[in-house]
């Protein structure tokens, strides 16, 4: 049997620095912040110590004495954007009100930082921010009548929710931009085709529903619409007298 070459560690409970010396030139969150900038501005692929290093001026290994490995990065930088959410003092007493505006403060985080769906992970959600966020929406949710572990269920739900929209939206639009053709163009092709097959007539359910003509409805109004119905699926039901 082979003995174990490291143990798992929490960047939290590590010092900011390791090692003795004079002060330090930088913090993590000197180096955070640069690493999120390069992710905002070339993707989570262009972040590495040396790109970081160049950006800060200094050697590339001294980084390491503040952040031991890339994992450990990440998780910075997660919990760095996670800081961006805006709690009033006091919930309002409307948890579908408080919980609402917490998904669409995340959606706007994700666009924000497009890089934030391929490092996150549940690993993460005991950083500081992680804790703050989590504590706002069990707050929140004091006024829903129903077992804890459901609670942290609706609040891993909303979360879900907002990457799996925000990244199916971002690779929509990734598509567009590498057509040689506009969205219009290709939604009219796909259009007569749909309507062609709808023709055949094997498609009874489909035909009726788009015999129905339903407006069309924005991202946003698709996204409120499931956050909604989220919600509405966790609350109690109204029993009759």
């Amino acid at each position: 049997m082979t003995g174990r070459t490291a143990e798992p560690e929490v960047i939290w409970a590590r010092p900011e620095r390791a090692g003795r010396g004079p002060k330090p030139a930088y913090s993590r969150t000197d180096i955070v912040a640069v690493a999120v900038r390069v992710a905002d501005a070339d993707g989570i692929d262009a972040v590495s110590m040396r790109r970081i290093a160049a950006e800060l001026g200094c050697g590339t290994m001294s980084l390491y004495n503040y952040v031991p490995r890339k994992e450990d990065l990440y998780e910075l930088m997660v919990d760095a954007v996670s800081g961006e959410y805006e709690f009033p003092e006091e919930p309002s007493g409307d948890w579908r009100a408080d919980m609402t505006a917490i998904a669409h403060q995340g959606r706007a985080i994700m666009y924000r930082h497009p890089w934030l769906a391929r490092v996150m992970t549940t690993a993460y959600g005991f950083s500081p921010n992680a804790l703050r966020f989590l504590e706002w929406c069990l707050g929140c949710l004091t006024p829903l009548d129903i077992p804890t572990g459901l609670k942290m269920q609706l609040i891993a739900m909303v979360n879900g929710t907002v990457m799996l929209t925000v990244a199916n939206e971002q690779a929509m639009a990734e598509r567009a931009r590498g057509l040689p053709w506009s969205e219009e163009e290709e939604q009219a092709v796909r259009g007569a085709y749909l309507a062609g097959q709808v023709a055949t007539g094997r498609y009874p359910h489909l035909a009726q529903l788009l015999a129905e003509a339903p407006a069309p409805v924005d991202t946003d109004e698709i996204f409120a619409m499931g956050i909604a119905r989220l919600l509405d699926s966790f609350a109690p039901p109204v029993t009759g007298a």
